[in-house]
């Protein structure tokens, strides 16, 4: 897959047990090329984007794709006869669950990827619980709960280009978006620093927070509306930040005001969990200045990484979406109502084969 913070194509190798034991086997991680990654941030926010140029990006990902899958299997010494499916994402363009005619899109052919490397693929994951009335996302809760026991309450918490926070309980499991991640800030250093992102929050720590610009983000109706909500880089991004009236602060103060946005956002949604750990992963993981003010912000509650569980932080969503896949598979349940806001429970994603 290819997240919401368009780096780079994750891949990983993973077996399932008969015990439901989840066994992260092999990783690999390819990085976007810099053209294909700026035309896609343009198609995410940009009205003007022509359907021919998607359809061009839909191809060129799915060849990142093959040669992910052909790096990891020589990397790991498998062979693609022995892999029952891959789960691929995609990367999303547009996510828009509550509008008028809701929709989510990703692209990244999946009949090429099948051709490509002879392996069943599934794909199209998010639009069969829209379709049943569901945002499409978070869909990571329903592979959370695979991970730990249910005796406590335990949060995850993804930070990639958005945040999502998935709330583990005995007898229930929840989940949402809590805001931008990512997003916001590389976008910010993109523009202002020419970096692609902003290594362990430096630039921002060399700024401070404004609170009166603090307070405009946090007044956006995004963060007090109810769960079940998801949102995206459409929605959170360099445009919705140019209407807060930046002009005037200077730039490293807007971006330190920006990493702030995200772990206070987090962390209220963690603190009213109620929940005794948070696992944390994702690329904002490595943004010291982030976890640095989530620590502050949510002690005493205690934060590990999910490597203690097993799956390497940088790579469980794609870990996920292989469970995605093998439930697919299996003409089993994927989503979670409670989280989604689905009618019901669903099968989620499209089959398709490989050529025998």
């Amino acid at each position: 897959m290819s997240g919401t913070s368009v780096d780079a194509v994750d891949a990983a190798l993973v077996a399932f047990h008969p015990d439901e034991k989840t066994q992260l086997i092999c990783t690999h991680s390819l990085t976007l090329p810099t053209n294909l990654k700026t035309r896609i941030i343009a198609a995410q926010t940009d009205a003007d984007t022509t359907i021919q140029e998607v359809c061009e990006q839909d191809v060129e990902l799915s060849l990142l794709y093959a040669s992910a899958v052909e790096s990891l299997l020589v990397k790991a010494g498998v062979s693609a006869s022995d892999v029952e499916a891959i789960g691929n994402h995609g990367q999303t363009l547009r996510h828009a669950p509550s509008g008028h005619h809701p929709f989510s899109l990703q692209i990244g052919d999946n009949h090429r990827l099948a051709e490509l490397t002879g392996i069943t693929v599934v794909g199209d994951f998010r639009r069969r619980d829209i379709a049943a009335g569901g945002q499409g996302a978070p869909l990571v809760p329903a592979f959370h709960r695979t991970l730990i026991d249910h005796a406590q309450t335990t949060a995850f918490l993804n930070v990639g280009g958005i945040a999502n926070i998935s709330v583990i309980s005995p007898g229930k499991v929840t989940g949402f978006d809590t805001g931008p991640g990512n997003t916001l800030s590389d976008a910010f250093i993109r523009k202002h620093q020419q970096q692609a992102f902003d290594a362990s929050g430096a630039w921002a720590s060399e700024g401070y927070v404004n609170e009166g610009l603090l307070q405009r983000m946090l007044a956006d109706p995004y963060f007090s509306r109810s769960a079940p909500k998801s949102t995206g880089q459409d929605y959170f991004n360099l445009a919705w930040l140019d209407n807060l009236d930046i002009e005037g602060i200077a730039p490293a103060n807007t971006q330190r005001t920006l990493v702030e946005l995200t772990a206070r956002s987090a962390a209220e949604a963690i603190i009213a969990s109620g929940c005794e750990r948070v696992y944390l992963c994702g690329g904002g993981r490595h943004n010291n200045l982030l976890t640095e003010r989530l620590r502050s912000l949510i002690a005493p509650i205690d934060i590990a990484d999910t490597s203690a569980l097993g799956i390497d932080a940088d790579f469980m969503e794609a870990t996920a979406f292989a469970w995605l896949a093998k439930q697919c598979i299996d003409r089993s349940v994927g989503n979670v109502p409670a989280v989604t806001g689905a009618r019901s429970e669903r099968v989620l994603g499209a089959i398709y084969p490989r050529t025998d």
